[in-house]
């Protein structure tokens, strides 16, 4: 049974910090790129960023380009999402996933494995 578990959601002021972290168990995701997804209300969900297992990959969406942070600590199989600069229409429900990929990837449908979801929310 694989499960993902994110923390470190909450409400934040536009212009401040949140930590994301997301810890994997049930089996390793040593060899998996993992990635942070987002979905706002009457949205799609889209990858906002993703990392390879080794870290030497990274995507970023446009939106959170400078601004967000993704890394991951293998031996603790955990990934987090600095998220910094926050802005408005950052506010979404934040989800881990994990896929059987190698390569970097943003795609959905790559992810296999998904987290319950972290509610983040940025008041102007």
């Amino acid at each position: 049974q694989v499960q993902l578990v994110e923390s470190g959601g909450g409400l934040v002021q536009a212009g401040g910090s949140l930590r994301l972290s997301c810890v994997a168990s049930g089996r390793t995701f040593s060899f998996n790129t993992m990635g942070w997804f987002r979905q706002a209300p009457g949205k799609e969900r889209e990858c906002v960023a993703a990392i390879t297992w080794s870290g030497g990959s990274t995507f970023y969406a446009d939106s959170v380009k400078g601004r967000f942070t993704i890394s991951r600590d293998n031996a603790k199989n955990t990934v987090n999402l600095q998220m910094n600069s926050l802005k408005p229409e950052d506010t979404a429900v934040y989800y881990c996933a994990a896929s059987d990929r190698i390569s970097i990837t943003a795609r959905r449908t790559d992810y296999a494995y998904w987290g319950q979801g972290t509610q983040v929310t940025v008041s102007s």
